[in-house]
């Protein structure tokens, strides 16, 4: 998704070292691992880490086991390899590389953490992804295979790629107001149905801002009749790239949706819950269970990532640290950045905001103050970029 760069607050050396040291198991159970989607640029730190003395071998690996499957599906070769090692970029032209490519350095990071630190994901406290992220939080939680997490994107891609030369992909806000999505999905249904291309929410970044792809002018359009029913002034910035239009209805043009459906139809995994349990962006909650992750793909698809939701979530279940896998991992920390940014802002008063975060585990205070108490953690939670930290500590 759209490349944003942000000084997050990583404390990225003690949160580490404290997540690998021993006992780690406490720790561990309010840490959750993020993987990352696809964005203008795939290749983030890969090369330096290819090039390592100690961690260059897990990376060879994932990219040759990746690269092999792609070929494989799209009957072409595919040189993951060879890409990394001369750090070419990929660009929409090689989608398909982009994907294998995205997932075979996030394999590589949880190889790392595993044998390397002995960390297992399976005590975590949630694996979660942005878009293709999801697929790989399945794969690391040894729900999906690999191969199977990679065909479904893979043999859809071209498909895929091919709709975006008439897109416009934007984030839309508002300032002082919310701007619900219920409202946004109504309005885009209303513009989509007088014929002049589809327009869909790809994504809920937060209650006043959301992605949206649209078809030819209908971004413009949906800014225009928004600002007609919304009582704060709406803002629409248009992102330069062009990107594949996931989780908007414009992928019915090409049937992504069924043919992805006829395509998990013949898994041979997806039979058992992801272990430790994947926090969806389908859904926002933590649905995946051992007869439905089938389903919830196929509403991957075409259906917005609910980010907003999911960052609730780990802020009302006691999440203290996110740990985020990928080459150069972004709309995710960036997320939370902005929260905490947002309520640091709003929050200017004598007593400290760890002091205020405590007060969301008091029932009688929390009925007080309401749902919106636990947004008071987000200052407090610990991000790490975990290809920087491995780069960096090992200097």
């Amino acid at each position: 998704m759209p490349r944003t760069r942000h000084a997050l607050p990583l404390d990225s050396t003690s949160t580490i070292t404290t997540i690998m040291a021993d006992p780690i198991i406490g720790q561990l159970s309010t840490t959750t691992f993020v993987f990352r989607g696809y964005n203008v640029t795939n290749m983030g730190r890969t090369p330096e880490l290819l090039n390592h003395p100690r961690f260059g071998g897990y990376v060879a690996k994932r990219l040759r086991q990746c690269g092999q499957i792609a070929s494989d599906v799209l009957h072409r070769p595919i040189d993951l390899l060879g890409r990394v090692t001369r750090a070419e970029q990929t660009t929409l032209d090689t989608y398909a590389d982009a994907i294998a490519l995205i997932m075979a350095a996030e394999m590589a990071q949880v190889d790392i953490l595993e044998q390397e630190y002995h960390v297992q994901l399976a005590n975590a406290q949630y694996l979660m992804g942005y878009s293709l992220g999801e697929l790989t939080a399945l794969v690391a939680g040894r729900c999906l295979s690999l191969e199977d997490a990679l065909t479904i994107p893979l043999s859809l891609s071209s498909d895929i790629a091919k709709l975006a030369p008439t897109c416009t992909l934007a984030v839309i806000f508002c300032r002082k107001k919310t701007l619900g999505a219920t409202h946004v999905h109504h309005i885009c249904q209303e513009i989509s149905a007088e014929g002049h291309g589809l327009l869909g929410i790809s994504a809920v970044l937060s209650p006043n801002s959301l992605i949206v792809i649209g078809e030819k002018d209908t971004t413009t359009r949906l800014q225009a009749r928004l600002q007609e029913t919304v009582a704060d002034r709406v803002y629409l910035k248009k992102n330069p790239h062009k990107w594949p239009p996931m989780h908007t209805p414009i992928v019915w043009r090409e049937h992504i949706n069924s043919r992805a459906s006829l395509l998990m139809s013949q898994m041979k995994s997806g039979f058992t819950a992801p272990k430790p349990p994947v926090l969806s962006l389908v859904t926002g909650a933590c649905s995946y269970d051992d007869s439905n992750v089938r389903d919830l793909i196929c509403q991957w698809v075409d259906k917005p990532q609910h980010l907003w939701q999911a960052v609730y979530h780990t802020l009302s279940s006691g999440t203290e640290s996110l740990i985020h896998l990928g080459p150069e991992p972004n709309i995710v920390p960036a997320t939370y950045h902005r929260l905490a940014e947002n309520v640091e802002a709003q929050v200017k008063a004598s007593i400290s905001t760890r002091a205020l975060s405590t007060l969301v585990y008091r029932p009688w205070l929390n009925a007080l103050i309401g749902e919106r108490a636990y947004l008071l953690r987000a200052p407090t939670i610990k991000q790490t970029n975990f290809e920087d930290w491995l780069l960096d500590q090992s200097t």
